[in-house]
């Protein structure tokens, strides 16, 4: 988690990812935010990420991407 903390960081500075559950219905994460977040942790944990996977519920805290990473690497 702390990895996925660094590049949410990276991508979008200054958010509280932590606390943050409304990363895409808020505005926060945008679509290019997104594609950089997808291509950083597709690179970082070695996962492929589908259209299919990028829904809003997906990508609305640090919990939901976590989340995916896990059921994407499993």
């Amino acid at each position: 988690m702390e990895k996925l903390l660094e590049i949410l960081e990276e991508v979008k500075p200054g958010v509280d990812f932590e606390k943050e559950t409304e990363l895409v219905d808020s505005g926060i994460l945008d679509s290019m935010s997104i594609i950089r977040l997808v291509t950083a942790i597709s690179d970082e944990y070695d996962i492929e990420i589908t259209p299919l996977d990028l829904v809003p519920e997906n990508f609305n805290s640090a919990k939901a991407i976590y989340d995916l990473i896990q059921k994407l690497s499993d």
